[in-house]
């Protein structure tokens, strides 16, 4: 007797128990019929086969950052949740006057204006004013100098403000980078005090805790596979890996003595290739494919075409114009739907037995 596999690696295995509920058997008579008329076929194949391990996940947006002011006045106008805040545009106004984005690492911690003395929050100033297109004479450097007051003056007119000369810690937000807007932790009409809003990042970013006794799996420039809510599949590269590990519990949070040990975790961050294809998720769960081994150039059938023999071993059938021919076989790894195959006379371009849909 022999037996169709029907499903991946567990099922071959199964099969080899002697488990029939995963396959289909066929007797004497039914291999002849076969014999004489091939039914579905599908190509033998020289491919590269990617085995993966699979971890949940989850897709958000890269970075967080919360807003505040120490400024007084009233808020008068606010951004909706989602809104993305580039480079020069308002964040939030006060008194009706805008409080626009700076990016940088270093917020501004004092008054700065002609004299006073060098510092990197100079440089942030003169770097944004530069990028916005003011100071045609500017040297961008720790110095404020008549040119760097200048560029002030002309910036602060195209935003309707006094023209000055002269910024102050509140007159601008600096953060690393252009912000989107998650949530208002004020509301029009309120005291410009205290918290604004929350933001993140603008550039879509998975998550993984991967198991530290699976951290040789990840690497950084690695491209991985992310499935999606829904079915879809894209790929991702991993940027950077977590260096702290965390402990994990598996009991609600009631961890035995040692268990944070063994189910200790890293966090892996991963940007995906294509960040159109999450559309307009803003946050949700995936599942990411790290890959653990990597067969190249090995011939190839979907596992569907394997036949397991009775006594252990495991055999296609070739198809050979109308008819089939039983070629024995050697089965090495699996990835997805296809199985390694190595067999006497067996090569890419033949085509074999599968089960119809």
């Amino acid at each position: 007797m022999r037996i169709r596999v029907v499903a991946g690696a567990a099922c071959v295995l199964a099969v080899g128990a002697g488990i029939g509920a995963v396959a289909l058997s066929r007797g004497s008579g039914e291999a002849a019929t076969a014999a004489e008329a091939p039914g579905a076929t599908a190509e033998v194949v020289r491919t590269d086969l990617v085995s993966r391990t699979d971890v949940d996940g989850t897709l958000s947006y890269a970075d967080s950052y919360t807003v505040t002011t120490s400024r007084g006045g009233r808020i008068t106008w606010l951004p909706d949740v989602g809104d993305v805040i580039k480079r020069g545009k308002r964040v939030y106004e006060v008194d009706g006057k805008p409080v626009p984005l700076f990016h940088g690492d270093t917020p501004l911690w004092r008054k700065l204006y002609y004299g006073v003395s060098d510092g990197k929050d100079v440089r942030v100033l003169e770097r944004n004013l530069k990028a916005l297109g003011y100071g045609d004479d500017l040297t961008v450097d720790t110095t404020f100098t008549w040119a760097t007051a200048e560029a002030v003056e002309e910036w602060q007119e195209d935003l309707g403000l006094d023209e000055t000369g002269r910024v102050s810690p509140e007159d601008v937000v600096v953060e690393p980078g252009d912000l989107r807007v998650s949530a208002l932790r004020t509301a029009l009409g309120g005291t410009a005090r205290g918290e604004v809003l929350t933001a993140t990042g603008t550039t879509r970013q998975v998550t993984v805790n991967l198991p530290v006794t699976q951290q040789e799996l990840a690497k950084v420039g690695d491209q991985v596979r992310v499935r999606l809510p829904g079915g879809t599949t894209t790929t991702g590269k991993i940027t950077e890996l977590g260096t702290t590990a965390s402990a994990g519990s598996e009991n609600g949070g009631q961890a035995q003595t040692g268990e944070g040990t063994e189910t200790a975790t890293i966090p892996v961050y991963i940007t995906l290739t294509d960040p159109s294809a999450a559309g307009r998720l803003d946050g949700a769960p995936v599942t990411v494919g790290f890959t653990s081994a990597t067969r190249k150039n090995v011939l190839a059938v979907p596992v569907t075409a394997l036949l397991a023999e009775a006594d252990g071993s495991y055999a296609v059938e070739v198809v050979d114009g109308e008819r089939t021919r039983r070629v024995p076989v050697e089965v090495g790894s699996f990835a997805d739907s296809l199985v390694e195959v190595s067999g006497p006379g067996l090569e890419a371009g033949m085509r074999v037995e599968v089960p119809g849909s």
